[in-house]
C-alpha cells in the first residue's frame, strides 16, 4: 500500500472530533476537488503492506483509534482485509471516503465518513448513489463540504430526496469560501437536522501545517 504520511494528532471532524486519532493518509484520488487541502497525497512516503502497517502504528499505543484517509484510501485494493486485521486487533476503524468507490466490501463495523461532493467542488456528480445502502446512521457521517449558498441548497435538496438527516448528517464549510457564521444561521434558520461542525484541528494548528 502507497502511504503518504502516518500520524497521530486530534481527529478535527466526525462525531469523533476531538478524540487522539491515528491517520493513515494514502496516496491518490480519483478526484480533484477545487478546495482540496491535501493535494501533496501523491508523495509515497511509505510503502507498507498489512502487517507492516499495523506494526507501525502499535508505536502510538494504547490509542486505538485509526483513520484511514487520503487521497482516497479505497483505491488500496488491500484496504478491506486491512480493515478486517484492524478490527480484530481492537481499533476502532474509520474511513473517510469521497463517495464515488462502491463502499459493499469494507466491514460493517468500521465508522464510514463518506462525502456527497456539491457543485462548487467541481465534483458535484460523483456520488454513487448506491452508497447511501451502506450509510449506517447510528455508526457512520454523511458529510457535504459547502463552498457556496448554492452547495448549501444542494445539501439541503439532496436530504429531502434521499429522507436523509439527523446528527450523523455533517455539513461543514470550506474556510476560505463562505463564513461559518453564515452557514450556521442558514442551517438555523431552515432548522435542519443536521450536525454542523468545523476542522477542528486548522483551529488548533496553521491551517496549511502537514501531518495534524
Amino acid at each position: 500500500m502507497n502511504i503518504n504520511e502516518i500520524f497521530l494528532s486530534i481527529q478535527g471532524e466526525s462525531t469523533f472530533s476531538g478524540l487522539p486519532c491515528i491517520f493513515v493518509r494514502f496516496c491518490n484520488c480519483n478526484l480533484n476537488c477545487s478546495y482540496c487541502d491535501t493535494k501533496y497525497n501523491t508523495e509515497i512516503n511509505l510503502t507498507l503492506d498489512t502487517i507492516q502497517l499495523i506494526e507501525y502504528i502499535k508505536k502510538y499505543h494504547p490509542v486505538k483509534l485509526i483513520e484511514l484517509t487520503g487521497g482516497e484510501p479505497l483505491l488500496q485494493p488491500d484496504l478491506p482485509d486491512l480493515c478486517d486485521k484492524l478490527i480484530d486487533r481492537g481499533y476502532e476503524v474509520l474511513i473517510e471516503t469521497n463517495g464515488s468507490l462502491n463502499l459493499k466490501q469494507i466491514n460493517h463495523k468500521v465508522h464510514k465518513i463518506i462525502d456527497v461532493k456539491c457543485p462548487d467542488s467541481g465534483e458535484g456528480s460523483s456520488f454513487l448513489i448506491e452508497n447511501l445502502n451502506y450509510f449506517k446512521p447510528d455508526r457512520d457521517n454523511l458529510k457535504f463540504v459547502i463552498s457556496s449558498l448554492i452547495d448549501y441548497e444542494f445539501a439541503k435538496n439532496f436530504l429531502v430526496k434521499h429522507s436523509v438527516s439527523g446528527p450523523s448528517v455533517l455539513f461543514s464549510g470550506v474556510s476560505d469560501r463562505i463564513e461559518a457564521k453564515q452557514l450556521a444561521e442558514e442551517i438555523t434558520k431552515d432548522r435542519l437536522d443536521v450536525r454542523f461542525q468545523l476542522q477542528l484541528h486548522k483551529y488548533i494548528w496553521d491551517p496549511d501545517k502537514r501531518g495534524v
